[in-house]
């Protein structure tokens, strides 16, 4: 089920600095404190399935994480923009743990969504590959490069009821339960595709 890339597009071959490499080999030696994370990842261009697997197993593909869930794909209208303006999006939500840095972590997930020919032209368009952190073990920070948890996960059902399904316990850092937050939204236009399937990498 996964793309087929060729070349420097291939999201496995992506560059992880020196540095960080240095770090995740020292901390995997002495098992040093893996940390949990919760990835939001949508695709409403191309096709969309193909692109969410590929993108988890690039994720995979990353010295120091460990894809440990993934979640059933739902099928969701896209956020801030017209009805009917831009195809629908499949979403979902992968648990992780990793020993990069938040920061590591970041650039990771740009490089992925890169690789899948993300562009970046508006806010709300429409985009072959979103890589969003939701939530990155317990830090609550509010810096502007990379706000934890994510300042908009706690409204968005697309995010909280794949994330729902995978740890019904999890909570949002600083915004309470995703089962409380869950029922505060609307699940109108956020619907579950039991006919699709992602993969944990083998």
């Amino acid at each position: 089920m996964t793309a087929s890339f060729t070349g420097h597009s291939d999201p496995t071959v992506q560059p992880v600095p020196a540095s960080v490499v240095q770090q995740v080999d020292a901390a995997d030696a002495t098992l040093q404190n893996p940390k949990r994370a919760v990835i939001s990842l949508g695709s409403n261009l191309g096709n969309r399935l193909e692109t969410l697997q590929g993108a988890i197993d690039a994720l995979e593909d990353t010295p120091g994480v460990r894809i440990k869930a993934v979640s059933p794909v739902y099928e969701t209208q896209p956020w801030g923009v017209e009805p009917g303006s831009q195809p629908a999006y499949f979403n979902a939500v992968v648990l992780l743990k990793t020993t990069l840095p938040p920061s590591s972590l970041l650039e990771r997930a740009h490089a992925v969504e890169e690789a899948f020919h993300r562009v970046r032209d508006e806010r709300w368009g429409a985009r072959t590959l979103d890589v969003d952190i939701v939530a990155y073990a317990d830090v609550v920070d509010d810096d502007p490069q990379l706000t934890l948890p994510h300042p908009r996960a706690h409204e968005r059902a697309f995010v909280l009821a794949p994330w729902h399904d995978v740890e019904p316990e999890a909570q949002v850092p600083g915004r309470g339960t995703v089962a409380d937050l869950l029922d505060a939204v609307t699940r109108e236009s956020v619907t579950p595709r039991k006919d699709l399937e992602l993969h944990l990498p083998e």
